[in-house]
Parts: C-alpha cells; sequence; structure tokens
C-alpha cells in the first residue's frame, strides 16, 4: 500500500521525520506527500482559502481514493505521526466490505488550543481522520471526485458523512493512532500521533515520546545529509 502523508509548509520537519519513521521500518514503501500547492497546480484542489482550515492538510487527505485511480488499498497520515512498526501490519485490516479503516476514537481533548495557538476545535469522530486506510475501489468512495471534495464542508469529510451506512467504517485498535498527551504512556504502540504538539515546537520538548522523535529525527538529518 502507498502511504500518503499529509504535508504543511509550516512543518516540514515534522513530515521528514514521519516520512523516515515509515521508510525506516520497510525501505520499499512508497510515501507520497499531499501538498497542496501542487494539488492546486495539478487542478484538483480548488477550493479558496479556508479560515476554519487549520493546516494545509485539512482537505488534501480526502483526495486519496482520486490519486490512487480508485484502486486497491491505501493509507493516509497526519504529518505528526511516528510509524513504529512496517505499514505491512495494516493488511491483516483490509476488509473488503469496509470503505475506510481507522481507530474509532472517543475522548474530548483536554487541551483548548493547539501546538501553533490555533483553537482545539471539538467535533464528533474527532481524529478519526487523522489515520485512514482507505479501501479506495469501494464504491462508496467513488462519491469522492475532485468536485465533491472542493465543496464539501470540513464536517462532513473528516465525519466521513459521504458514508451513509457506519458499517462501512472497519474499526483498527487504538494502537495505531497513539495520542500522546491524551492517552498514558505505552510502549508497545504502533504509530505514535503527537495530536497537542511534537517536539519540534520549544514547548513540547519535554512532551511523551518526545526521546522517540528526537531519535527520528537525528537518523532523518543525518540520512538527508548523505544523500
Amino acid at each position: 500500500m502507498k502511504v500518503y502523508v499529509g504535508y504543511d509548509t509550516r512543518e516540514d520537519i515534522a513530515y521528514q521525520v514521519c516520512e523516515h519513521s515509515i521508510k525506516r521500518r520497510n525501505g520499499e514503501t512508497e510515501v507520497i506527500a499531499l501538498k497542496q500547492k501542487e494539488l492546486r497546480e495539478q487542478g484538483f484542489y480548488t477550493r479558496e482559502p479556508d479560515k476554519l482550515a487549520s493546516t494545509e492538510v485539512t482537505f488534501t487527505r480526502v483526495f486519496v481514493p482520486h490519486l490512487n485511480n480508485y484502486k486497491g488499498w491505501a493509507v493516509f497520515c497526519d504529518l505528526d505521526f511516528v510509524w513504529k512498526v512496517p505499514s505491512k501490519e495494516l493488511e491483516q485490516y483490509c476488509d473488503e466490505s469496509k470503505a475506510v479503516v481507522c481507530v474509532q476514537h472517543d475522548y474530548k481533548p483536554t487541551e483548548s488550543r493547539k501546538m501553533d495557538g490555533q483553537v482545539q476545535t471539538v467535533y464528533p469522530r474527532k481524529n478519526w481522520s487523522s489515520f485512514i486506510v482507505f479501501n479506495c475501489s469501494h464504491p462508496s468512495n467513488k462519491k469522492l471526485n475532485v468536485d465533491l471534495v472542493n465543496k464539501e464542508t470540513g464536517s462532513f469529510l473528516h465525519q466521513f458523512k459521504w458514508l451513509a451506512d457506519e458499517n462501512l467504517i472497519g474499526d483498527l485498535p487504538l494502537e495505531w493512532n497513539w495520542l500522546a498527551g491524551e492517552y498514558p504512556r505505552k510502549d508497545n504502540v504502533k504509530n505514535v500521533h503527537y495530536t497537542e504538539g511534537g517536539p519540534w515546537y520549544v514547548d513540547y520538548l519535554q512532551s511523551d515520546y518526545a526521546n522517540e522523535w528526537q531519535q527520528y529525527f537525528d537518523e532523518a538529518t543525518k540520512r538527508n545529509m548523505n544523500k
């Protein structure tokens, strides 16, 4: 499966570490940065700037089925992730009857502000869309064409409202989207999600899993220097 990672020009360092963590586990995994600027240049992304879109990734994630030619399976994750296992382990959850598979969090954020000072919005299915395994060939995902993605609201897209039947949403174990700072520290998680703020921000240098992120950062820096 290809792994599409959300990209924000303000957080390139977080993207580089996320990409490295994926390839460190399996160097053959194809990692694709979802860059809003490139999607605009290709004519896919036509939205006007949205004041409610907290990052450049807010809407780009739902282009994945289209970019994957509505074929096979593909993964989306936000850039503030560190992967601790190979993406291949997700294959066991690829149920052809499901349109998407994700961790179905049930929580309310403890912080009122995001890492960059933006308001922390609370809404149903919060953080479900931060890590999605898309069944791109599922008939229900054919609805995610360019026109719909560019006109629908954030709540419609982030809450998977194009799927009329909630049974089309498969469930991943919580360890695949472990929210650092929201959930108690646990060593044997699959992925760490720095949703409250990561160590690339000064205020989060001592946050949960900061040492792990720093390790991947050091490795990614060395890798880039040796290219």
